[in-house]
């Protein structure tokens, strides 16, 4: 009797080979000759455990070709995981599906091994950069570099920098930028700022690149091509001086003369170092003078300054200096109270020990227990008996004239908190990242700290005050300045514009990072709520971007009612636009617009008339005199009766339904707040306007121009909303009863430019307050509704406007010193240039 024929056959025979090894890339081929057209699948295995199994299913013709199979689907590929690239040995190998090993060909000598393989794979980098190109003088930027084993991101990476082809200079991207960490995480000291020597300022354009190394990996926006002179004048100087010394180097008085026509050398915060040495030499000076002018009864008579140093467990060598630049001061009368909150350092201890023995005004407060910044700084205040309490950090130093050049700007006055402008040290002792502030700017400190160091505050008005809460340990400053805010008026605050206060740059201080330090945001986040609720306003606060900057969003009990104003002549598709685009979007109900046709003669424009005439809350109002944008603003504000006008370019789009509402909260957050401004960007996203600068060099300057919409600024000032002298009227709400109070816009004398700073500059004498809300974005495409001043048609009015804002402001404080504005920056339309000390 025969065998039954067996129902299955059961063959498993596989072939194949593990015969690339690209990077993590694991390549190779297999095959079940049992059923080669199903794809086998192998096993993965890593130093003896399974990781995963692939499908043998890509395509390879040459084994195809080789074993006489059907379909060339047998190839397979496998990225191993980023987490081997550590450097260190592993065993990398694979299986057939009856668990027998894949040969692999992945050897020196080409022999084929039957058994795992032992590989070492180097850690793997990714870079993530941006260069920002060339301004001020100095081409910035910033890199990271990205460990792809465990995601890590960090800075201080090596760039190499190369001028039209050739090696130019290798620097370091160690420089702090607070906006890449939040925006990206990781190091925040991965920025890089290289300065042009001056000399290699040449005439033409350049091409600049940037490698990071190792790798020559190219950065983002690399390469740049750009000009490396500062303006057309430089430029066109320093062509003739190129051109006289190629075909005249014999006639070197000539080429003199034409070097002594270049602009001089401008300062700008690049190049801060630099000026701050020349500066502090020019401040001693002018304190030496002034000290001259107040007499000897000043000096002799003046009052005591209590100095709090809280300190724990400091770095002796920085701690040291801080305390010999109190000691070093040329205003005698103080005192410095150091409080060593438990730190129960013998070094600390001996050293204070020998300070006190050595000058009585020296006092040391020993605390058994730590007590945190707070309740150390406490304990200092309560044993002040200067007239005056001094803030300062035990790793800081204060310039030797601070103390003298505070009381020096008080004489004469009542003030009962004084701030100064302060700077930052490095390690190297160079002097960087300057924060000239403004004069009192209660909507700014809503923001930030800016008032900082160096600070004194009357003792009896600390008094009354209270102590500083330990709760809000990390904002515990912020929350004094606040606290401070509900009981001194505002012209109890004096800004001395000097920088007298240098923070120490340290890789753990909080000038360095505040990656280690959520705690301090939260903790601002909670003291402005807390004084915002204290003080009665309904507002959120959030930290922007988890620094310690912050937004407040004000809700409103009652929408006042706003006429929305926009002058147009002809341009009915540009002006529908505008005025759609409010329609659609403005979350608000108590609004009307009031179009105001300037003489158009275009068909389609007096069709769109009656289009929008037929619109509930539009009103057309039309004016056939010559443009006057000032008296077309007035008519059309004396025809409301609104409590708040919106003067609007009909070239200004809004999206945002909450515009509305974001402004009217500002201007509602306070009753002497006359009008308000928004943040206005070309349609590139470049900023055209967060503010405007007065003055006597320039009558006006738009600040942040040229910035994209996204970025800081100085000092948060293009992101924080804070307190102006001026905004423009393409997008500004003004306050009916401010408005009326001081004559509206010049139709006389300003038709056309400088109507709004002029504006402004009313309402600020006349103690009305000026907002720059930067919560409120808009769109702005400049000019187009009007044209260009710079058009030869225009020169001569415009030149006459100019010349009017001279005479009319040239005498006043206000326009003499912009109070939102440094006078250490030049009034141009550069980027806060510096002005040179003399």
């Amino acid at each position: 009797m025969k065998a039954p024929l067996p129902t299955s056959r059961q063959i498993t025979q596989f072939i194949g080979y593990f015969d690339h090894l690209d990077g993590l890339e694991v390549k190779g081929w297999a095959c079940n000759l049992a059923a080669p057209r199903v794809p086998a699948t192998l096993h993965v295995i890593v130093d003896g455990q399974e990781i995963g199994s692939l499908a043998c299913d890509l395509p390879r013709p040459d084994v195809q070709e080789n074993i006489g199979v059907m379909t060339p689907n047998l190839g397979f590929s496998f990225r191993l995981p980023d987490s081997l690239a550590d450097g260190k040995e592993h065993r990398i190998g694979l299986r057939f599906p009856n668990r027998s090993v894949v040969p692999c060909l992945v050897t020196d000598d080409g022999s084929i091994k039957q058994e795992d393989i032992t590989v070492v794979f180097q850690p793997q980098f990714n870079y993530e950069s941006c260069v920002d190109g060339f301004t001020r003088g100095a081409l910035r930027g910033w890199v990271q570099r990205i460990n792809t084993a465990d995601g890590t991101r960090e800075g201080q990476c090596e760039v190499a920098v190369f001028m039209d082809g050739a090696p130019f200079a290798r620097i370091r991207a160690d420089r702090f930028r607070g906006d890449v960490a939040a925006a990206v995480g990781g190091d925040a000291n991965c920025g890089f700022e290289l300065v042009i020597p001056k000399h290699r300022r040449q005439t033409g354009t350049r091409t600049i690149r940037f490698l990071a190394v190792p790798g020559d990996v190219e950065l983002m926006g690399s390469p740049v091509t750009t000009s490396l002179v500062d303006n057309k004048l430089e430029e066109h100087l320093l062509g003739v001086s190129e051109t006289i010394a190629r075909l005249h180097r014999e006639i070197s008085s000539l080429r003199a003369t034409v070097s002594n026509l270049l602009p001089e050398q401008r300062f700008n915060l690049g190049d801060y170092d630099n000026w701050a040495r020349r500066y502090f030499n020019v401040l001693r000076a002018r304190v030496a003078e002034r000290r001259q002018q107040l007499g000897p009864d000043f000096v002799a008579k003046g009052p005591l300054v209590s100095v709090i140093c809280p300190t724990y467990k400091p770095d002796m060598t920085d701690f040291i200096a801080a305390v010999e630049s109190v000691m070093a001061q040329t205003w005698s009368n103080w005192e410095l109270i150091v409080v060593d909150d438990g730190g129960k350092s013998l070094e600390v201890a001996a050293r204070m020990a020998e300070y006190c023995r050595n000058d009585p005004r020296i006092k040391l407060i020993r605390l058994k227990k730590n007590l945190g910044i707070s309740g150390a700084t406490n304990e200092g205040v309560k044993a002040a008996k200067g007239e005056w309490v001094a803030f300062f950090d035990h790793d800081d130093a204060m310039v030797d004239v601070a103390l003298e050049a505070m009381l020096q700007a008080a004489a004469g006055l009542d003030p009962q908190v004084i701030y100064s402008d302060e700077d930052k040290v490095d390690q190297a002792g160079y002097f960087l990242e300057p924060n000239f502030k403004p004069d009192f700017d209660y909507r700014y400190l809503l923001g930030c700290n800016y008032i900082c160091h160096l600070t004194m505050v009357r003792n009896e008005v600390l008094q009354q005050v209270g102590d500083l809460n330990a709760s809000y340990d990390g904002a515990q400053d912020h929350d004094l300045m606040l606290r401070l805010t509900e009981i001194v008026p505002r012209e109890g605050f004096l800004h001395v514009p000097e920088v007298l206060y240098h923070w120490r740059k340290t890789p753990n201080s909080t000038a360095m990072t505040i990656s280690n330090k959520q705690y301090a945001v939260n903790a601002g986040v909670r003291a402005v709520a807390d004084h915002l609720r204290r003080v009665g306003h309904d507002a959120r606060v959030e930290a922007i971007n988890d620094l310690t900057i912050y937004n407040v969003w004000w809700g409103i009990n009652r929408e006042p009612t706003v006429s929305i104003i926009i002058p147009f002549r002809n341009q009915a598709d540009l002006t529908r636009e505008c005025v759609s685009r409010i329609l659609e979007h403005t979350d608000y109900k108590a609004y009307d617009i009031i179009l105001i046709d300037n003489w158009s003669t275009d068909e389609d424009a007096l069709a769109f008339c009656k289009e929008m005439s037929r619109k509930k809350r539009v009103q057309v109002l039309s004016i056939q005199e010559e443009f006057n944008f000032s008296r077309l603003n007035n008519l059309a504000a004396a025809s409301s009766s609104s409590e708040f006008l919106f003067f609007m370019n009909n070239d200004l789009f809004v999206d945002d339904p909450k515009w509305l509402k974001t402004i009217v909260g500002e201007a509602m957050a306070g009753e002497d707040i006359g009008a308000v401004g928004g943040k206005f960007v070309y349609p590139n996203g470049a900023i055209q306007h967060v503010g405007v600068v007065v003055g006597p060099d320039g009558v006006a300057s738009h600040v942040h121009r040229g910035l994209q919409a996204h970025e800081y600024g100085y000092i948060s000032r293009a992101i924080l909303s804070h307190e102006v002298t001026a905004v423009t009227a393409a997008g500004m709400l003004v306050r009916a009863e401010a408005f009326r109070e001081v004559g509206g816009f010049d139709e006389v004398n300003l038709k056309v430019a400088y109507n709004d700073v002029d504006l402004c500059l009313k309402m600020r004498e006349a103690g009305w307050r000026i907002i720059q809300c930067n919560n409120f974005l808009a769109v702005h495409h400049e000019s187009v509704s009007r044209g260009s001043d710079d058009r030869p048609e225009h020169e001569a009015r415009f030149f006459a406007e100019t010349q009017h804002m001279h005479q009319h402001w040239g005498d006043h404080a206000i326009y003499q010193h912009d109070p939102a504005y440094s006078p250490h920056f030049m009034l141009d339309q550069s980027y806060y240039d510096l002005v040179t000390p003399e």
